[in-house]
């Protein structure tokens, strides 16, 4: 029975590494050296080798066919489509055949990722923010920030602290120009909302709204939709009590989804809470490449909060696995 399990790993290994180019002096080599710098759609630097640059390049590829559905959709269905399938879903006594095809295709299409382009408009729709704007004057955001322009509390002083500090480097939000506008939209929130006021993570969430949505105004309601109707409530109140739930919660899920990396945790005594809080906060906008974290938002906006326990289950399955071949590879390597 041994050698025969043995053997089995023996051939799994072979035929896992079979899989993988082995890295000689060759031209794979020299190009994995060469390092590439360029900015994504959104400003960011991306930093990393040839392939790394090559594979970007596919994944933005199916993004543009990605793309060309969505546009079908629009042509055929018209422009707003995808918010008519959303209002229609919630009525319970409306639902039609035709209503749950239109919902199932745009879950299925929000899931593979929305075109940048059609991103603002999308999401605004989706998540509800179009509907809380609607609700309140034309002027209300504009009244808003030219009543508390000269205000000054604890939560304003603590965000002229932070706006450096946000994406420092990026061409435009570490500008006069962009910090105005990331304090105009969490200054404005910060009055609108006392109970939340200001919490340290809002300032990654707002400046990556800011860059999607173009304007200050909509990068406001988006803000407001995520904490008042999205995210679970009191994440970013000043006990971060909603938090502390959501990683009670993400342990008890990491235990029954992955039990072997959180008893593997637990014998450290790493507490998990203090990677995931940034996660949950921060909406994952610090810990993922830009497009990657708005992928995670396409979703976050249609289907709700659920999806951050998802993706961060997601990446420690994926740690988990990586270290599960490394670790088996050092073994054989080894002749164990």
């Amino acid at each position: 029975m041994m050698y025969g399990g043995t053997q089995s790993k023996i051939d799994l290994a072979i035929e896992y590494q079979a899989q993988i180019p082995i890295l000689r002096p060759s031209i794979r080599a020299r190009r994995a050296n060469i390092t590439v710098k360029f900015q994504d759609l959104y400003g960011f630097t991306v930093e990393g080798n040839v392939d790394d640059v090559n594979v970007l390049n596919e994944v933005r590829e199916k993004v543009r066919e990605q793309g060309r559905a969505w546009w079908a959709l629009e042509a055929s269905k018209g422009v707003n489509w995808y918010l008519q399938t959303r209002s229609s879903t919630t009525l319970k006594s409306s639902l039609k055949f035709s209503v749950l095809v239109n919902g199932m295709t745009l879950k299925k299409l929000i899931r593979k990722g929305i075109p940048p382009s059609l991103r603002p408009k999308v999401w605004f729709a989706l998540s509800g923010a179009a509907k809380k704007k609607s609700t309140v004057p034309e002027s209300y955001y504009n009244d808003l920030t030219g009543a508390v322009e000269d205000k000054v509390t604890p939560a304003t002083k603590q965000i002229d602290h932070d706006l450096p500090r946000t994406f420092p480097g990026h061409p435009w939000l570490d500008t006069r120009e962009g910090h105005a506008a990331l304090r105009r939209v969490l200054v404005g929130y910060s009055f609108r909302d006392s109970d939340v006021g200001y919490c340290q993570g809002l300032n990654y969430v707002a400046a990556l709204l800011l860059l999607v949505m173009k304007t200050e105004e909509d990068a406001f309601w988006m803000l407001a939709v995520l904490l008042e109707d999205v995210l679970v409530n009191d994440c970013y109140t000043n006990n971060l009590s909603g938090c502390h739930v959501e990683q009670r919660v993400f342990k008890d899920q990491l235990t029954k989804k992955c039990p072997r990396i959180a008893a593997h945790l637990e014998a450290m005594e790493f507490d998990v809470s203090l990677v995931c809080t940034e996660w949950f906060l921060c909406l994952f906008s610090k810990s993922l490449p830009s497009e990657t974290t708005l992928r995670v938002w396409d979703v976050l906006f249609y289907e709700g909060a659920k999806v951050l326990f998802n993706v961060a289950l997601a990446i420690f399955k994926v740690t988990n696995l990586f270290l599960s071949f490394y670790s088996f590879g050092f073994q054989l390597n080894n002749g164990k």
